[in-house]
């Protein structure tokens, strides 16, 4: 099959209904997304806790003193003093658990549905945080950071899900970006709980830890409380139940076209035994590739390296502490309040023009940032005040960037391109990539930072660069597409449509290679 040929058997979904769809926007649906996305809370309450509890000393002095003394020492690089593979280990760590949890919950995703996942999700996370606060050395620690890793592959494998396959398909991208909004939130949450805690020595950083466990237990109810949604109940053999489900959440009886797209989607689904060995055919081929490049790419923007260590870089920049935490509160409040702007303008605007026009302004940010530091800032220099608000002025701009572009929509676009069958396995190599990418980020950033100085920021403007391009050239518009009518978008395609194998329905006449119009989106 990977070699070429035509594609027989069961086809999945060959016939666009879309026009056919009926139904509205319920309360029932947006209540049932917005639980679902707090699970986004809790990646985002991580992301924002860690940068902000190593740049504690009493976190750093109990568990971390050679860089408690290295901070503290009068003489040391401004780029290096934070150094240190433990410590970067301590953050990075929660990332690989997550990589291969994320992977061991495709198969509960599919055969016990999206809500399993998000209850496993919740209760590891639990325990995680709970193990964290109440640390008494390293090894404690890390088993603790590597529970909340297995809860955030679980959840961000199953999330992202839940609300693609709930939303209606003209407000799939508004929906789905829930999960962003939830993980900025959490983000902006943690760094406020930190400039808090900060205060309170020597054990504040044990209560921004702990707290952690709110989000968990608001994820484990209601993963528990939420209605499974129709695509996994057709899945798994519960049609008639789907179709309750579909009704309720469409406020409609007339659910036949968007029902049955999902009987066919499931008909192919139940028909393939591997799906990661599915997956790698020729007829899957562009979603694989965007599955792959578009978590790269989100984590390459930079991101994460700004949000895990914002404190830590602002004080290498020469900030003070509490100004450090201050202007990573900042940075989060930015990212919270820019994803709403993504929200409003994503079913009407588009996937694309948000992409190129987030990538576009965030390489402008970097190479500013690039520029300052390396004029003003370097060795045994620190930043004026003038210069260090124009740096943090330009930060809140380039995360403004993110968080109304590669942010919610590095999530939202592999979750709607896959097919049933492929789904929640293709989610898992989403994530699994994010959470790789985002390891080796969190691994090597304050080592690059060392090495490279302020290099380190062209190097993520290049790679900004490289996937802009690359979604003007070869991601199509998803905008108002029924989610289970996807794979005919890459038939359409200019590019894609060459490597996709042609559809062989069959009919009353004898077979027939099934058509579509050429689009270039």
């Amino acid at each position: 099959m990977a070699g070429g040929g035509v594609v027989h058997g069961p086809v999945g979904v060959a016939k666009e209904r879309a026009q056919q769809y009926k139904g509205r926007v319920t309360p029932y649906v947006v209540m049932a997304c917005l639980v679902a996305a707090v699970g986004g809370s809790i990646f985002g309450y991580d992301i924002g806790i860690s940068g902000g509890v190593t740049s504690m000393d009493p976190f750093l002095k109990k568990f971390f003193p050679v860089v408690y003394r290295k901070k503290n020492s009068q003489s040391h690089n401004n780029y290096c003093e934070y150094d240190n593979q433990g410590l970067a280990a301590f953050t990075s760590s929660l990332y690989l658990a997550g990589l291969v949890a994320s992977l061991a919950a495709s198969p509960v995703t599919r055969k016990h549905g999206r809500r399993a996942s998000i209850v496993c999700g919740g209760i590891s996370f639990l325990v995680g945080a709970t193990l964290n606060s109440a640390a008494v050395n390293l090894p404690m620690l890390i088993l603790g950071r590597i529970m909340l890793g297995i809860g955030i592959g679980f959840g961000n494998q199953a999330v992202p899900l839940y609300l693609s396959e709930m939303a209606p398909a003209h407000l799939r991208g508004g929906l789905n970006m829930m999960f962003q909004l939830a993980t900025t939130l959490g983000i902006f949450s943690a760094n406020m709980i930190n400039y808090g805690t900060e205060k309170i020595k020597p054990w504040g950083w044990r209560l921004s830890l702990g707290l952690a466990a709110a989000p968990a237990i608001l994820m484990t109810i209601g993963g528990a409380l939420l209605p499974e949604t129709p695509n996994s109940l057709v899945e798994q053999g519960r049609a008639e139940e789907g179709r309750r489900v579909l009704e309720k959440i469409r406020g409609t009886n007339d659910v036949d076209a968007e029902l049955q797209d999902m009987v066919e989607a499931s008909e192919l689904a139940n028909s393939i035994e591997h799906p990661f060995r599915n997956i790698l055919e020729r007829r899957n081929r562009p979603q694989l590739i965007m599955a792959i490049l578009m978590p790269t790419f989100q984590i390459l923007t930079g991101i994460n390296s700004i949000l895990f260590y914002a404190p830590v870089l602002f004080q290498s920049m020469g900030f003070g502490g509490n100004a450090a935490l201050y202007s990573s509160v900042m940075t989060g409040a930015v990212l919270a309040s820019s994803t709403l702007v993504s929200i409003a303008t994503v079913d009407r605007w588009g996937r694309r023009p948000l992409l190129i026009g987030g990538g576009l302004q965030m390489i402008v940010c970097q190479v500013a940032v690039a520029v300052i530091l390396g004029v003003k800032f370097g060795g045994d220099k620190q930043l004026s005040k003038d210069f260090s608000i124009v740096v943090v002025v330009v930060f809140c701009l380039f995360v403004a960037a993110f968080g109304w572009s590669w942010g919610p929509l590095g999530w939202t676009v592999p979750s709607e391109i896959f097919p049933l069958e492929t789904r929640s396995a293709g989610q898992s190599i989403t994530v699994s990539v994010n959470l790789l990418f985002t390891f080796a980020i969190a691994q090597s950033f304050l080592s690059l930072l060392c090495s490279f100085k302020f290099g380190i920021f062209l190097f993520f403007a290049g790679w900004i660069t490289i996937m802009t391009v690359f979604v003007y050239v070869f991601l199509p518009e998803t905008k108002g597409v029924p989610i289970e009518e996807m794979i005919l978008l890459w038939r359409k395609h200019w590019f894609w449509k060459r490597v996709m194998p042609p559809i062989e329905v069959a009919d009353e006449g004898g077979p027939a290679e099934a058509e579509l119009p050429d689009t270039r989106l």
